[in-house]
């Protein structure tokens, strides 16, 4: 059952600038549902609606959106039975009322500028294109940055390379079109009742860019948080949960090229190799290994050797103090906050294989956006 905290304020959202509506979807989160909630609405963009989806939380989550609903009219609050991550999201996007839906964690920051830098970059692009994401930092529990998320970025139609190289990264870098997000059917509630979830917003990813553009922009303007005992510390849940995305995405999808669908398959089994190992379960992660090895041999040989490397450090004394001061920079760590400063990000630089391999993926998904768009099917599911 649905409940509703707060009055109907729809005299509070008249502005020139078109609606956004923030959907934060929430469950226990009052460690850092504040600070999240303060990051949005301290937007410098100020055509906002905050909607906070509590999906069942057993502590003090709705307590401190309601006190923050007090002093801020376009926080509203949702109540509803725990359902998970992707049925809370869907509530919100029903409620909302904005033309444009963003998503923010109730564990994660936003840069002051990022909803005014994606609207302005969407705003003025057509229909076809559907959504725009940005770069973003990992995070601590303090809200210091850790280190900088991955620095590779596409726009246009990047389907393919998406598959490959997973460029949003996570839930709260994301600015859809609100009717767009409609009709892909929002987010599949399936993988939490699987017990899988937690690659529900990867799901949504490639369902928009099978079918629409994506802009982005390159800029770090979210704060990631990850600290144990979130979702995305569920290493193996992680790993089967993006294993199942891909599967489903290739599915669903069977015009995608071998060579495409060959190279989805191989990085998302990487990227579940790296959760089982981070998880200590060691069957499963050999598995994957052999599973890489069939069709990347080089992958395990570099990984044996960096196991090596590291093996001998820590038999050293050098190793040691390596070890030790690792932790030194933790006292120099800048916060992710309004003082941050954005930049443009390069992307990194590649080898000659790797550049290769983008080159015959971007091939691919101008094939596909040039066959889409002869069809009239571009921008349509």
């Amino acid at each position: 059952m649905l409940s509703y905290s707060g009055e109907e304020r729809g005299d509070a959202f008249k502005s020139s600038e078109p609606l956004v509506s923030v959907v934060m979807p929430a469950f226990n989160a009052s460690p850092y549902i504040a600070r999240s909630l303060q990051s949005a609405a301290r937007q410098t963009y100020q055509s906002l609606e905050i909607i906070v989806v509590n999906d069942g939380s057993t502590d003090d989550t709705a307590k401190l959106v309601e006190q923050m609903a007090v002093a801020d009219s376009r926080i509203r609050l949702l109540t509803t039975s725990n359902r998970g991550v992707a049925a809370a999201r869907n509530t919100g996007i029903q409620a909302s009322s904005g033309r444009f839906v963003a998503f923010l964690d109730a564990d994660d920051l936003w840069h002051q500028t990022k909803i005014e830098k994606q609207v302005n970059a969407l705003n003025h692009l057509s229909s076809q294109w559907a959504a725009v994401y940005t770069l973003h930092y990992v995070i601590d529990l303090d809200d210091e940055i850790i280190y900088p998320g991955r620095s590779n970025v596409a726009r246009g139609y990047i389907y393919a390379r998406h598959l490959t190289f997973k460029y949003v990264g996570n839930g709260s870098t994301l600015l859809v079109r609100r009717d767009v997000a409609l009709e892909i059917g929002g987010f599949d509630s399936s993988y939490a009742a699987a017990g899988i979830e937690g690659c529900e917003d990867l799901d949504f990813e490639l369902r928009l860019a099978a079918h629409y553009y994506i802009e982005v922009i390159p800029e770090r303007l979210v704060g990631y948080r990850q600290y144990p005992g979130n979702m995305s510390s569920n290493h193996i849940q992680m790993a089967r949960g993006a294993l199942e995305v891909v599967r489903r995405s290739l599915a669903a999808n069977p015009q995608l090229p071998r060579y495409a669908a060959r190279s989805a398959t191989t990085a998302t089994v990487k990227y579940a190799f790296r959760e089982l190992k981070r998880a200590e379960s060691r069957f499963l992660s050999l598995m994957a290994a052999w599973a890489i090895f069939r069709n990347d041999p080089q992958f395990i040989l570099r990984l044996a050797f960096q196991e090596g490397l590291r093996g001998i450090q820590r038999c050293l004394p050098l190793g040691t103090k390596v070890a030790q001061s690792a932790d030194l920079p933790r006292l120099n760590r800048s916060k992710f906050d309004e003082q941050t400063v954005p930049a443009r990000v390069e992307c990194p630089e590649q080898n000659a294989r790797s550049q290769r391999h983008l080159m015959r993926l971007t091939a691919i998904d101008v094939r596909l956006s040039s066959i889409l768009e002869s069809a009239g099917r571009l921008g349509e599911m």
